[in-house]
This record gives structure tokens, C-alpha cells and sequence, in this order.
């Protein structure tokens, strides 16, 4: 009987209903509910299913993210290996490639002024970043947390890692990944707001065609000029330009598709998992992670507003031909705020097509993200 005892006794205190505090049970309901937005809601399920996943692994099991040095049996968990991929800096670049390996420059090649609406929108990136100091973070937490604006989770991470913020990088890289899966949401009452009407139903002149000597130009171009001036961009420009090269060469089909497909996926998943499986409750449940949290959906507001309004701006000048809703795209959640911006323009003029237009600012803001990254790491001496 003894024996009966003691082993029931023996498997009770192997479940996790022994380990587990209030904070983990918490974070593993903020899971489901990430799941069920994912899932049943359609929010970017391929960024929020692993995501929501990780964070419910490691708040039942936290050795799941153990390091090496700490356990017992010199293994570590599985996702700590996912993990340190993410400090290498080897995930995001290798998601950059994937989305250059997608994603048609076409649009901004056609339009270059979108540029100027992508650079825009990186102005909620400067806002928070002396809102965080004046909340009491240092300069290089500060420009790690702010990078959350331009609602980009890869470089969220890579500057983060290269600033050596890898304390805040959970929080950081939840809060990037969970705003760009909730840009269907944040991003339409900004645009309403600040937007008319008569200027919501502006119909844009089609994009001239670009040459396919354009294209292939482009990629190699923006490499030689970004990474000269700012050669800390070279792991995430080089790998989105190198991505777009493989699209728009037309020689090597074979590398694009694994870019853009298998590869691509085989990084989510890993990405994904191994950002949700840092927030723990001990690190997650906390002021300073609230205060990430706040400043980044400000930051990715303020973005938002920018790019709005300097749509509307555009619009002025070039009297009327520039529909206001395409600068919301300029922070670099790609494709989503592009497609938001379609959304949004079709609620009041279905016929109305603004997809293409509002990729070009798409475009510059993944470019603008990743040269702020850079004058960061300038500005601090990282390289």
C-alpha cells in the first residue's frame, strides 16, 4: 500500500499542477485567447498560432526554454535552441529574405514618393523612444522598445539583440509580433479619424508598368547605397534585397520558392514558438513589461498617424490625386497594412483599388524600419 502511495504521491509532484503559481495560469489563458484570435478570428494565424503556442509550453513547462548551463543534464530545452537563433540575429534576416522573396518592389519602384510616406510613418519610432526615456529607461532600452512602432517583429529582435537588451527582448518581440497580427485592428479608427470622407473615396491613377531592368536594378541599388551609408543594415537590407533578387532575376526559381515557401515557413515556426515561449510569467507579468507593452501600441499609433497624415498632406499638393488612406501602410507590417488600407478604402467605394498604391509606402516602411534599426546601432557604436 505503501508503494501505491508513494508513487501516485511521486507522479502528483511530476504534474505541473504542483509548479505552476497564479502568473502561469494567468499567461497559459492570454494564450488561449491568442489561439482563439488566430484561429477563429483569422488575426495572422501564421505569426499568432506558434506565438500563442510557445507562450503556453513554457508557462506548463518552463524548463522547455532552460539553457544549457542551467540544466542538471547539459542539454537545455528545445526552444532555448530556437532561441538563441533569435540573439544571433539569424531568424530575423532570414525572414527578411523570405519577405524580399514575396514581396513585388514594383509599386514603390513606380511611385518613389511612397518612400516619403514610409519615412513618415517611422516618426511614432522617435516619439516613443523619448517617451520611454522620459518613463525611466535607458537610451539603448529605449531605442529597443521603440522600434516596436514600426510594427516589425524581426527587427524588433535584431536591434534588440544587438544592443544587447535580451532582459526585454520577450516582451519586445511579443509586443512587435502581436501589434503587426493586430494591425486589422489598431490601424482602422487612426485612419478614420483622420481621414474625410470625400478623401477615403479618392480613386489613385494606375501605377506605370516597371521594367523588368527596374526590378532587377532596385534590389542591388538600395544594397550598395543603405549598407554603405549604414553598413549595420547589411544583415536585414542585404537579406531583404537579396530575397527580392532572387524574385525579379528570373534565373534562380528554384531559391526563390524556398525562400518565399519552405524556408520561410520553417523560420516562422521556429521564430514564432521560441518568442511566445519567453514570456513566462516571472518575466512577462511585471511593470517594465507593461510599460513596453503601452509604448509600443503608442508607438505604432503615432505611426500610423504619420503616415496619415502625411498622406493627406501629399494629397494637397498634388490636388487630390493621392488618397490618404495609403500612407497608414507606411509602417512595415507587410503585406497587412497594405491590405487594411484596401480594406478600409472599400468600405466606402468597393469599385475603389488602392492595394498596389498603398504596397509602395508597405515597401518603404520595411526599408525605413530596418534604416532606423541602423542609425541606432550607429548612434550607440554597434556594429
Amino acid at each position: 500500500m505503501d508503494y501505491i502511495v508513494n508513487t501516485l504521491s511521486n507522479l502528483w509532484q511530476q504534474t505541473a499542477f504542483t509548479t505552476m503559481t497564479p502568473g502561469n495560469y494567468i499567461m497559459v489563458v492570454v494564450a488561449l485567447i491568442f489561439m482563439y484570435l488566430a484561429i477563429a478570428k483569422d488575426f495572422e494565424p501564421l505569426l499568432l498560432v506558434p506565438i500563442s503556442f510557445g507562450m503556453l509550453l513554457v508557462n506548463i513547462y518552463p524548463d522547455i526554454m532552460m539553457s544549457i548551463d542551467k540544466s542538471s543534464n547539459g542539454v537545455g530545452g528545445l526552444l532555448y535552441y530556437f532561441y538563441l537563433l533569435d540573439e544571433w540575429a539569424i531568424m530575423p534576416s532570414l525572414i527578411f529574405m523570405g519577405v524580399g522573396a514575396m514581396t513585388d518592389f514594383g509599386p514603390l519602384i513606380a511611385n518613389p514618393k511612397s518612400f516619403l510616406m514610409g519615412a513618415a510613418a517611422q516618426f511614432g519610432i522617435f516619439s516613443a523612444y523619448f517617451m520611454a526615456i522620459a518613463m525611466g529607461f535607458n537610451d539603448q532600452q529605449a531605442a529597443a522598445i521603440s522600434i516596436i512602432g514600426g510594427a516589425d517583429g524581426p527587427t524588433s529582435i535584431f536591434l534588440a539583440t544587438k544592443l544587447n537588451q535580451t532582459t526585454i527582448l520577450g516582451p519586445i518581440a511579443v509586443a512587435a509580433y502581436s501589434y503587426m497580427s493586430l494591425v486589422p485592428i489598431i490601424q482602422p479608427p487612426v485612419m478614420k479619424l483622420l481621414t474625410t470622407d470625400k478623401e477615403r473615396k479618392i480613386r489613385m491613377q494606375q501605377l506605370r508598368p516597371v521594367s523588368k531592368l527596374e526590378k532587377i536594378l532596385f534590389p542591388i541599388i538600395v544594397t550598395i547605397v543603405v549598407s554603405m551609408i549604414l553598413p549595420t543594415t547589411a544583415p536585414l537590407i542585404g537579406m531583404l534585397m537579396l530575397g527580392n533578387l532572387f524574385r525579379e532575376s528570373g534565373v534562380v526559381r528554384q531559391l526563390q520558392e524556398t525562400a518565399s515557401n519552405a524556408l520561410m515557413y520553417i523560420v516562422v515556426i521556429m521564430l514564432g514558438t521560441s518568442v511566445g515561449a519567453t514570456t513566462s510569467a516571472e518575466a512577462f507579468l511585471n511593470i517594465t513589461t507593461i510599460k513596453i507593452v503601452v509604448l509600443g501600441l503608442i508607438a505604432f499609433v503615432i505611426g500610423t498617424a504619420a503616415g496619415t497624415l502625411f498622406g493627406k498632406l501629399m494629397c494637397v499638393i498634388t490636388g487630390g490625386k493621392v488618397n490618404p488612406l495609403i500612407g497608414s501602410a507606411g509602417v512595415s507590417a507587410v503585406p497587412m497594412a497594405a491590405r487594411v488600407s484596401q480594406k478600409v478604402g472599400a468600405e466606402y467605394d468597393p469599385s475603389n483599388f488602392l492595394l498596389m498604391h498603398a504596397m509602395g509606402p508597405n515597401v518603404a516602411g520595411v526599408v525605413g524600419t530596418a534604416v532606423v534599426a541602423g542609425t541606432f546601432m550607429a548612434v550607440f557604436g554597434v556594429f
